[in-house]
C-alpha cells in the first residue's frame, strides 16, 4: 500500500512550499476501461428510521455511501490507493508552521438546483459544525480554525489555533460535506449537493433512488451508473439472499460464516480489503465499575481475542490490543505488549480493585458490527474463568446508534478507523469531544495529543503516538478485540479499477462513483 509513503511526502512537503493536490486516473481491471448505463442496485445495512441528508449525523454506511459518497461532496477525498486528492478543494498551500491554509476552489461547480458553488458556501458549510447546539461529529475538525477568510469567490484562507500537519484529510470527513450559504436548511430537507447523482426519492431506513447529474464536473472519469437503487437490509441473512438471487448488485458486512455460499455463486464474487476497520466494546469510564481502572484491565483480559477472530470473523482480520490505531496506519505500534486471555491476572486485577467478582451488562445488536451479538456471549463464556458474570443485553437493530451507543453502559461498537493517527484520536478519544464513547480522561494522553499533532518531524510523532497507543491499551475504557477486514459482495457484472479503497466499506464508500457495468 502507498498511502504511508505519500502521507510522508505530504507532511514534507506542507513543511517546505506548500501542497497541491493531485488528480489521479485509476487503473483499470483486467484492461476494461469504465461502460457508461445502468441502475446500480445496493442492499446496505447501517440504515436507520431517523437517517436523514444532515452530515453531521451521519454515522453508518448507508448514508455515508449515499451522503459523500454519492450526492454530496467534500473538500478533499481520500483515493483508493490512499493519497489525498482534491474534490471541491482544487488545490491547497501550507504555511511553514501548518497553521495557514490557502484553498482554491473549483470553478464551475454547481448545486444540482443550479446554484453555482464558491468560496461562501465552504465557509457556511464549516460554521455548521460549531453553530449553537449543532451535534457534529466533526465539531473537534472545525472548532481547531479559528477564523476563514473568504479571498475571492474561489479562495479561502482558514488560520487554526495551532499547526495540523494532517489538516487537509481532515476535510474529506464524510461529515463535512459541502451545502449552499443561506439555504442549509433547505439542502438537508431534500439532499441538495454538488455530487454526481442528485435525489429522486428517499425514504429513511427504507429505499433512496438517485440518478446521474447532466454535465458534472467531474466529467467521465467518475458516475458511470445513469441511477442508484440503495435499498436499506440491515438484516445479513436478508442481504444474503438478495445478492445471491440478483435482487441487488453489491452487498455491504458480509456474514463470513456464509462466505462458502458466495463462492459457490458463478454470479457473485467477495470482494475483501484490510484496513483499520475495529470492532470494539466502550465502557463510560463515568459510571461504576467501569470508572476503576483494575476493572477495565480485568476485563481487558477476561476476553479471548484470537478466538474472536476465529470464530467471528472466521480469520478475516487479526487480533487487537485495546487502542484505535490500525495496521494500515503510519504509526501502528505493532510490538506493544499484548492484552492476553489471561483469567488468573483478571480475578488479581479484580481483587486489587476489593472485588471478590463482578457483574455486569453488555449491550449488543448485530447493527453494531456482524456477529456482535455472538461476540458478546462469546466474552460471556471466557470471562467466566475470571470470576465475571456477563449479562448479554440484545438490543434492538433500529435505533441503536440513538437508543444504546454512547447512552447504556457497556455496548459493542465499531469503528471504519481513519486515515490519519490525529483524526482517529480526535474523532474518538479527545477530551470533551461528541464521539468520545467512553468518556476517557487522561492528561497525559491529552497533552501528547495536542503536541503531536502541530510535530512535523515523524520521528518524533511516532514515539507519541505510540505512548497514546499504549496508554489507550492500558488504562483506555474500549476493549478492541479485532481488526476486521471489509468483507462486501457484488455481481461479476460489476468491475472496478484495480485498487480499491480500504479507508471505508465498499471501496472506501465510493462505489457509486468509481465502479460501473461491464456488460
Amino acid at each position: 500500500m502507498t498511502f504511508n509513503m505519500n502521507r510522508r511526502g505530504l507532511l514534507k512537503a506542507g513543511a517546505a512550499a506548500g501542497i497541491v493536490a493531485a488528480t489521479i486516473k485509476p487503473a483499470m481491471a483486467a484492461g476494461h476501461g469504465p461502460k457508461k448505463g445502468g441502475t446500480l442496485r445496493l442492499g446496505l445495512a447501517g440504515a436507520n428510521t431517523s437517517d436523514n441528508w444532515d452530515g453531521r449525523t451521519h454515522s453508518d454506511s448507508f448514508m455515508i455511501v449515499m451522503g459523500h459518497g454519492a450526492v454530496f461532496d467534500c473538500l478533499t477525498e481520500i483515493a483508493a490507493d490512499g493519497s489525498l486528492k482534491g474534490e471541491l478543494a482544487e488545490s491547497w498551500e501550507a504555511s511553514a508552521d501548518a497553521k495557514t491554509w490557502t484553498f482554491n476552489l473549483r470553478k464551475g461547480v454547481t448545486f444540482h438546483d443550479g446554484k453555482p458553488f464558491g468560496a461562501d458556501d465552504m465557509i457556511a458549510s464549516l460554521q455548521m459544525h460549531t453553530a449553537e447546539g449543532a451535534k457534529s461529529a466533526a465539531k473537534p475538525i472545525v472548532e481547531a480554525v479559528v477564523d476563514m477568510k473568504k479571498m475571492n469567490d474561489h479562495q479561502v484562507v482558514l488560520t487554526l489555533k495551532a499547526g495540523n500537519a494532517d489538516f487537509p484529510y481532515l476535510l474529506s470527513d464524510y461529515h463535512i460535506l459541502m451545502y449552499p450559504a443561506g439555504a442549509e436548511s433547505e439542502a438537508i430537507a431534500s439532499g441538495n449537493g454538488t455530487g454526481l447523482y442528485k435525489v429522486e426519492s428517499f425514504d429513511p431506513g427504507v429505499r433512496c433512488t438517485l440518478s446521474r447529474v447532466a454535465g458534472h464536473y467531474k466529467g467521465d472519469d467518475a458516475g458511470h451508473f445513469d441511477s442508484i437503487e440503495a435499498i436499506a437490509i440491515n438484516d445479513s441473512n436478508a442481504r444474503q439472499t438478495a445478492m445471491m438471487t440478483g435482487q441487488v448488485d453489491a452487498i455491504n458486512r458480509v456474514d463470513t460464516k456464509a462466505e462458502a455460499l458466495y463462492n459457490a455463486n458463478p454470479n457473485v464474487e467477495i470482494f475483501e480489503v484490510t484496513g483499520n476497520q475495529h470492532y470494539t466494546l466502550p465502557m463510560l469510564t463515568n459510571v461504576a465499575p467501569f470508572d476503576n481502572l483494575e476493572v477495565r484491565q480485568a476485563l481487558k483480559h477476561a476476553i479471548d481475542r484470537q478466538e474472536m477472530v476465529d470464530k467471528i470473523l472466521l480469520g478475516h482480520g487479526a487480533v487487537g490490543n485495546d487502542h484505535p490505531i490500525g495496521p494500515a496506519n503510519q504509526f501502528y505500534a505493532a510490538d506493544l505488549p499484548q492484552n492476553d486471555y489471561d483469567p488468573e491476572k483478571a480475578k488479581s486485577l479484580l481483587k486489587k480493585a476489593g472485588m471478590d467478582g463482578l457483574k455486569v451488562d453488555l449491550s449488543a445488536a448485530n447493527a453494531a458490527f456482524p456477529g456482535a451479538i455472538d461476540a458478546a456471549q462469546l466474552f460471556q463464556a471466557s470471562a467466566k474463568a475470571a470470576g465475571i458474570e456477563i449479562n448479554v443485553v440484545q438490543e434492538p437493530d433500529d435505533g441503536y446508534w440513538s437508543n444504546v451507543w454512547l447512552k447504556k453502559p457497556w455496548c459493542a461498537c465499531y469503528w471504519s478507523g481513519r486515515a490519519t493517527e490525529d483524526w482517529m484520536f480526535s474523532t474518538a478519544y479527545e477530551s470533551g469531544v461528541p464521539w468520545n464513547d467512553t468518556f476517557w480522561e487522561n492528561e497525559r494522553f491529552q497533552s501528547l495529543l495536542l503536541t503531536a499533532r502541530a510535530e512535523l518531524d515523524s520521528a518524533k510523532r511516532k514515539d507519541m503516538y505510540t505512548e497514546m497507543q499504549m496508554l489507550c491499551s492500558s488504562e483506555g475504557g474500549t476493549v478492541v478485540p479485532m481488526y476486521a477486514n471489509y468483507v462486501d459482495a457484488h455481481s461479476t457484472k460489476l468491475k472496478h479499477a484495480e485498487q480499491v479503497g480500504n479507508n471505508f466499506q465498499l471501496d472506501g464508500s465510493r462505489l457509486c462513483e468509481r465502479w460501473w457495468f461491464d456488460a
